[in-house]
Formats: C-alpha cells, structure tokens, sequence
C-alpha cells in the first residue's frame, strides 16, 4: 500500500484537478489523505443557503467530508489558515491569512502529516497556483518545503493542460463566460511543460458526486453539474500534473502509487 497526499486551497478544490486520482487510488487499495490549507470562509455561495447560526466555515467543512468520502479519502486535515480572498481584494493584506503566512513554519505543519503518514506522493500546484489565487500560489510554495523537509519522494504539480482548455472551449462556444478561465494565457500550464496525464474517465461518476457535495460552490461547479457524462469526461476526465525534479522527457499515464 502506498500513500497519496493531496494539498489544497480550500475545501472543493480536491475535485477538479485530484478527485479522479483520489479516487482511482482509493480503489487500488492504497491510503488517500486530503490537507487543506485554510476554511474557505470567504468564498462566494447562494443567499439563504446557511441555516441560522450556521458559518459558511462550518458549513464547507462538511461538504468537504462528503466530497473526499466519495473521493475514498481515508483523512482529511486542515490547517485551520484565514482565507486570502480572491487576488486583489483587501483580505490579501491580512497577516493571518494564509498568503502571508510563514512558509517554512507552515510547511513544517504540513511535513509533520507527511512523517506521520509516511507519504509516497504529494500533489501541490503549479508555481501560479493555476490560475493565481494567492492561496494556490501558496500550496506550492508550502507544499515544495513541506515535501523538502519530510523527504517525501514523489511531488506532483496539480495544473490544467492550457492547450486542452483552450481546444474544449473552441468547440463548445455555448459555453458562458462563467465557465471560462479569465485569461486563458495564465491559465494551467501548457501541455509541453506536462510530465503527467492520468486518465480518470472511469471515475467522473464520483468526481460529479464530489461536486455535488459542495452545494455553497454552484459558482464553480453549476455550469458542470448536469452535463451529459461524455462532456463531463471531456473537461474533466483527464488529471494533468507536472512532476517535480522528473527525467527530461517524462510522459507517464499514473502516479507512482
């Protein structure tokens, strides 16, 4: 049995770019552990969604435990960090939140789960957090010096092939703006700085269950959830990840698990 550990953002990022190999490793009989970084207590949901007295704090936590049980995740943990808000909005001058936090000290807490877990493969996210976000841009930066620090073996760059993006979204115009990166160019990596294309189809029945977990992300999730599963799998069928320190010319089709 080995040890998949994957560290995100915020509660629901585990779907889009790690549910399906969550899920794959899971099946193959091996541990899954899902860290998150901060709350997600800023994040944008549906008015009248929350019971009374109920935080969008609490509320995404336990769709985070629905979404990584249909994951197979055998852990979750969370760092318990302020959310950062969307890149340029006054939460990024918090000193609690999670963009400004220590790296090394955070990172320490994140290897602390690596040991104890004794992990064979890391997932963080590319150097732009894939599209910016200032705590994406920090899972990498933390992620890289957790993995350091624990020896950890294997760290994989969670990202989006661009080029895959852009091809989806040339054929399906009647997508909205909603649906689409805000600038395609930022978004992602390219596909010749990819190592790494798992192909996940045979479990986007369970990455659209984790969707539908998150019920307060129908912004991040709606224009998805009631596409025929052949599109699904078109958009989403396919886990994409750079592989850190890996031989020139890698092309691999599964995580070293």
């Amino acid at each position: 049995m080995s040890v998949l550990v994957c560290f995100h953002a915020h509660p629901d990022d585990e779907v889009f770019t790690t549910g399906g190999v969550m899920r794959m490793a899971a099946d193959a009989g091996h541990r899954v552990v899902v860290v998150t970084a901060t709350d997600g207590a800023l994040g944008e949901f549906p008015d009248g969604l929350l019971d009374e007295y109920e935080t969008l704090a609490q509320r995404r936590s336990r769709e985070l435990e629905a979404s990584t049980d249909a994951l197979g995740a055998n852990r979750v943990v969370s760092l318990h960090y302020p959310d950062s808000g969307m890149v340029g909005t006054p939460e990024n001058e918090n000193p609690e939140a999670f963009c400004n936090v220590d790296v090394e000290k955070a990172a320490e807490r994140l290897a602390e789960v690596l040991r104890e877990e004794n992990a064979d493969v890391l997932t963080i996210y590319d150097p732009n957090g894939g599209y910016g976000h200032p705590d994406h841009i920090q899972v990498h930066h933390v992620g890289v010096r957790a993995a350091e620090l624990a020896g950890t073996p294997f760290v994989y760059e969670a990202s989006t092939n661009r080029d895959h993006m852009k091809m989806l979204m040339q054929a399906n115009p009647e997508w909205t703006e909603e649906a689409q990166p805000p600038d395609i160019e930022s978004f992602g990596l390219p596909a010749d700085q990819l190592t790494t294309a798992v192909d996940v189809s045979s479990v986007i029945s369970s990455k659209r269950a984790a969707m539908y977990a998150h019920a307060t992300q129908v912004g991040d999730f709606g224009p998805f959830l009631e596409m025929p599963t052949e599109q699904l799998a078109a958009a989403f069928g396919t886990e994409w990840f750079r592989r850190r320190n890996a031989p020139e010319g890698l092309s691999e089709t599964a995580l070293p698990l």
